[in-house]
Parts: structure tokens; sequence; C-alpha cells
């Protein structure tokens, strides 16, 4: 996203990231890796929950309760145009880009 950001404002589009860290957690990545857009603290998990991207993932064969990584872009009236679940850090900005294109065309 920190790449894309230039791209995305010129179609006039804004990104935000939300996690259930907490703001100081979310600060220090922040600083390291210079995101250059808001990230939000969700807690106690009602934005995860809302957005339906909290789920059972496994590590090394453990199941446990976890935030599924997932995109969503939502228009000026507040309206999810488009969602992208388990999607990869990778295809996040070229998924948004090819709905934004769709949505000018």
């Amino acid at each position: 996203m920190r790449d894309s950001l230039n791209a995305l404002s010129e179609l006039g589009t804004a990104a935000v990231g939300i996690s259930p860290d907490s703001p100081q957690v979310q600060k220090k990545f922040d600083d390291k890796q210079k995101l250059g857009f808001p990230l939000l603290s969700d807690p106690d998990h009602k934005v995860a929950d809302a957005y339906g991207v909290r789920g059972e993932k496994s590590m090394y064969g453990k199941k446990y309760e976890g935030i599924i990584r997932s995109s969503f872009l939502i228009g000026p009236d507040g309206k999810v145009i488009d969602a992208w679940y388990k999607v990869s850090p990778k295809d996040t900005v070229p998924k948004a880009m090819d709905a934004l294109s769709e949505g000018a065309g």
C-alpha cells in the first residue's frame, strides 16, 4: 500500500489500516515501515467482527482465532464496493486498482 499511495490518491482513493494491535504497537510498526497512511486500533474486534474478518486460523497444526487478512474498497457513500478475503499483501493494490479502473469505465 505504502508504495502505491500516489497512484491511489490520483484515483481519489485513500488507504487506512485496521488491526487489533494497540496504538503503541501500531506506531512502532509505522515508524519502522514508514507507511504514510493511518492505522486504526480495533482491540475489541468490533470492526473485525462487523466486516467478517475474524475467524479460525492455524499455525503448525494448532488452530486459533485470528484476523483474516482482508481488504475493502469503500466508496464515498460508505458502502463496500468490493472485498477481498485472505488476500496476500502483494495482491491488494492490483485488485483495488482493477476495481477502481472498472468503476471509472
